[in-house]
C-alpha cells in the first residue's frame, strides 16, 4: 500500500509543471535530527577500535602453499604458459616476434651508437633483457629492448665519465678506441646492474606508485627534449664529423655550435648516404601506412635498408674511396658474463636512479595502455621487478639499460601478438644473428644507422603539437611541459628531470594554496547549485551561505581559506569571537558578584557559613551553551533545605 502511494505521488509530480513540482518536492522534503558532538555519536553508534592487521607478519610465514603462491606471483610465465592456446595464438605470436626482431636488429645496432658503445652491444641488449622479461613480465604486448631515450641517457653518462680526451695516445694524439670502448662497456654494464637493483628494490617494497609523480605532460615534455638530444647526437654521423665529447649544462648548445662551425669539413659521402637512406626509410614507412590493411606484416624497411646499404658499401668501397665511417668488426658469438665494478658505483648511483625511474615510467605507461585496450591488468610493482631483473641480468652479460619501445610495441600488437611468446621469438631470432650473421654487417655505414634513428624520432618529435592543445585545455600542464623541455635541453637529461619533478610538485602545492573559492546559489527550477559570480540567474538560499573551495583544507592553506571565507560570506568571525569572549568575561564577573552577595546574605540571616557553588569556568559556560541560558542565571547555585540545615 505504501509503495503504491509513493508511486502515485511520483506520477502526480511528473505531470505537474516544473515550478510546481519543485515547490511540492521542497514542501515534502524535511530532515530533522538531534545535534550531537563526537562523544555522543560514538556512544550512540557503539564505536569500537578497529582490529589492526599486521601485513608484515605474513612475510615470514613458511608453507608450501605460500612458496607456490610467491613463485607464481613473481614468475608469471608459470601461470599463463601451461594454459597457452596454441591454435589460437601461436601463429600470431610467431609473426609478431619475427616482425619485432626485424625492427630490433637495426634499432639495436643504431641505439648502441647513441649509448656510445660498439654496435654489437646493442644486439646483446636486444637478446638477454627481452628473454628475461618473457619470464617475469606481466604485460602481454610491450616490446622490451633498446630505446632511444634510454640510450641517449646512457650515452650522456659514458661520454661524461669516459670522454675521448682521456684516451689520447701517441704523437698525433689519436684516440685509443679499444681502451675507450672497453671502459665505456664496463660503465654501461655496471650502470645497468645498478638500474636493475633500484628497480627490483623499489618493486619489492611496492614503490610502483612513484611514477605517479611523473605526470603525462612531464613525461611527454621530457621525451620530446630527449628526442632533440638524440637528433643532435646523430649529426656527427650524418656529416661525418669528429666532435669533442661534452656533457653537463649547455652541452647540447655547444654541440650544435660546434657542428655549425665544422660543416665545411663534412664528408660528402656520409651526407649523401644519410640522405638517401632517410628518403628510402620515409618512403617505405609511407608505403606501410598505405598498405597496412592488406599486409600480414609490415614491410621491414629498416632491415631492407640496412642490407642494401651494407651491400652497396661493400661493393663500392664507401670507406676506402669516400671516407664513410662504417660499423667495423662485429664479433660472432656471445660474451661471457662479467661482474660489475664496485668502484664505479659511487659515480653512477645518481644516474642509475634517474634512468630507473624514467625507464619504468615509459614501460608502465605503455603497458597500461595496452592492458586497458585488451582487457587485462598490469601490476606496476611486478612490472618494476620484471624490468629490474631484465636490466640486472642484462648488465651481468654486458648489456646497457633498456626499457620498452613504442614503435616496436605497436608493431607487436598490430601484427597479431597476444603474449610475450612474441618477445621470446624475437630474442631467439636476435640470438641467431649474434651467433652467425652479425659479422656480415661490418661494412654497414654509420650514417645509415643515424638516418634510421632520426626517422624513428618522428613520433616523439610530433609531441611538439602538445603545445597548442595544452594552451587550449590546461595551461598549468603546458607550463609543466615547457619547464621540463627547456630544463632538459639546457641542463642535460638528469638535472632536467630533477628540476621538472621539483617544479611539478611545487606547482601542486601552489594549486592547493591558491584554489578557487566561490559562493553557490540555486539555479531556478533545478536542484543545481553554481557560482553566483558566473551564473547571473543563480540565487542564494535566504539565511544560508554555501561556500565552496576547489582544494582540500590543510595547514598550508588554512589561513587563506579563512580569509576567503570572511570576504565571500561577509562575516567577520574574529570580531564575533572577540565579542563572545567579552560577553563571557562579563558573565563570569557577574556570577562572582552574585556569589559574594549570596554568601553575605545567607551568613547574615542564618549565622552560619554556607557553601555556595557557582560555575565560573568559561569553558564550562561555553559547553553549557550560556548563550541560550539567560533564563536560568542562577544555574549551578545550591540552596540547602531547612531540613538539611536542622540536621546539620
Amino acid at each position: 500500500m505504501g509503495q503504491s502511494e509513493a508511486s502515485g505521488r511520483r506520477d502526480t509530480q511528473a505531470l505537474l509543471p516544473v515550478t510546481q513540482a519543485m515547490e511540492l518536492r521542497n514542501r515534502d522534503y524535511h530532515v530533522e535530527r538531534p545535534l550531537m558532538n563526537q562523544q555522543q555519536l560514538e556512544e550512540l553508534g557503539h564505536r569500537t577500535s578497529a582490529t589492526r592487521t599486521y601485513q608484515w607478519r605474513t612475510w615470514f610465514q613458511c608453507s608450501r602453499a605460500r612458496a607456490r603462491a610467491l613463485l607464481f606471483q613473481y614468475v608469471p610465465v608459470l601461470s599463463w604458459l601451461p594454459r597457452y592456446p596454441l591454435r589460437d595464438w601461436l601463429l600470431g605470436d610467431l609473426l609478431a616476434g619475427l616482425s619485432v626482431a626485424i625492427m630490433q636488429l637495426p634499432q639495436g645496432l643504431a641505439y648502441a651508437l647513441l649509448a656510445g658503445l660498439p654496435p654489437v652491444f646493442g644486439l646483446y641488449s636486444s637478446f638477454y633483457p627481452v628473454f628475461v622479461y618473457f619470464l617475469f613480465g606481466t604485460s602481454r604486448h610491450i616490446s622490451v629492448g633498446t630505446f632511444a631515450v634510454m640510450s641517449v641517457m646512457v650515452g650522456s653518462v659514458t661520454e661524461s665519465l669516459a670522454p675521448d680526451e682521456n684516451f689520447l695516445q701517441g704523437v698525433n694524439a689519436t684516440v685509443d678506441e679499444v681502451a675507450r670502448d672497453h671502459f665505456r662497456v664496463q660503465l654501461a654494464s655496471t650502470l645497468s646492474v645498478l638500474v636493475g637493483l633500484f628497480q627490483v628494490g623499489l618493486g619489492l617494497v611496492r614503490f610502483g606508485f612513484v611514477v605517479t609523480y611523473l605526470s603525462e605532460p612531464l613525461v611527454r615534455g621530457y621525451t620530446t627534449a630527449a628526442s632533440v638530444q638524440v637528433f643532435v647526437s646523430q649529426l656527427k654521423y650524418v656529416f661525418g664529423l669528429q666532435l669533442s665529447s661534452r656533457s653537463g649544462p649547455l652541452s647540447l648548445i655547444y654541440t650544435v655550435l660546434e657542428v655549425c662551425s665544422l660543416l665545411p669539413q663534412s664528408v660528402v659521402g656520409a651526407v649523401v648516404t644519410a640522405l638517401v637512406s632517410g628518403v628510402v626509410l620515409v618512403l617505405l614507412k609511407l608505403l606501410n601506412d598505405k598498405l597496412h590493411r592488406y599486409l600480414p606484416m609490415p614491410i621491414p624497411g629498416e632491415l631492407l635498408t640496412l642490407i642494401g646499404a651494407t651491400g652497396i658499401s661493400y661493393g663500392v668501397g664507401l670507406k676506402s674511396r669516400f671516407g664513410v665511417d662504417v660499423v667495423g668488426d662485429i664479433p660472432a658469438g656471445l660474451v661471457p658474463p662479467a661482474a660489475p665494478s664496485p668502484q664505479l658505483f659511487a659515480s653512477l648511483v645518481g644516474y642509475a636512479f634517474t634512468i630507473a625511474v624514467v625507464g619504468f615510467a615509459i614501460a608502465i605507461s605503455l603497458g597500461k595502455i595496452f592492458a586497458l585496450r585488451h582487457g587485462y591488468r598490469v601490476d606496476s610493482n611486478k612490472e618494476l621487478v620484471a624490468l629490474g631483473l631484465s636490466n640486472l641480468i642484462g648488465g651481468i652479460f654486458q648489456c646497457f639499460p633498456v626499457s620498452c619501445s613504442m614503435s616496436r610495441s605497436l608493431v607487436q600488437e598490430g601484427s597479431g601478438g597476444n603474449t610475450q611468446v612474441a618477445g621470446a621469438v624475437s630474442s631467439l631470432f636476435i640470438l641467431i644473428i649474434i651467433v652467425k650473421l652479425g659479422e656480415l654487417f661490418r661494412d654497414l655505414p654509420k650514417a645509415v644507422l643515424a638516418a634510421a634513428i632520426i626517422v624513428n624520432l618522428k613520433g616523439m618529435l610530433k609531441q611538439f603539437t602538445d603545445i597548442p592543445s595544452l594552451w587550449k585545455s590546461n595551461r598549468m600542464d603546458l607550463l609543466i611541459w615547457l619547464v621540463t623541455f627547456v630544463a632538459t635541453i639546457l641542463l642535460n637529461l638528469d638535472i632536467g628531470l630533477a628540476i621538472a619533478v621539483v617544479f611539478s610538485l611545487l606547482l601542486v602545492v601552489f594549486r592547493t594554496q591558491l584554489p578557487r573559492y566561490s559562493v553557490l546559489g540555486q539555479v531556478p527550477d533545478t536542484d543545481i547549485y553554481q557560482d553566483v559570480a558566473e551564473y547571473s540567474e543563480a540565487r542564494e538560499v535566504p539565511g544560508v551561505k554555501v561556500f565552496r573551495s576547489s582544494a582540500t583544507l590543510y595547514f598550508a592553506n588554512a589561513e587563506l581559506y579563512s580569509d576567503a571565507l570572511k570576504k565571500r560570506c561577509g562575516v567577520d568571525v574574529d570580531h564575533l569571537i572577540s565579542k563572545k569572549k567579552k560577553w563571557l568575561r562579563k558573565q563570569e564577573q557577574k556570577l562572582k558578584r552574585m556569589q559574594k552577595t549570596l554568601q553575605k546574605q545567607i551568613a547574615a540571616s542564618e549565622g552560619t557559613s554556607v557553601s555556595v557553588q557557582v560555575n565560573t569556568n568559561i569553558r564550562d559556560m561555553e559547553s553549557n551553551n550560556v548563550d541560550d541560558s539567560k533564563a536560568r542565571p542562577l544555574q549551578g547555585v545550591w540552596f540547602p533545605s531547612r531540613r538539611a540545615q536542622g540536621k546539620s
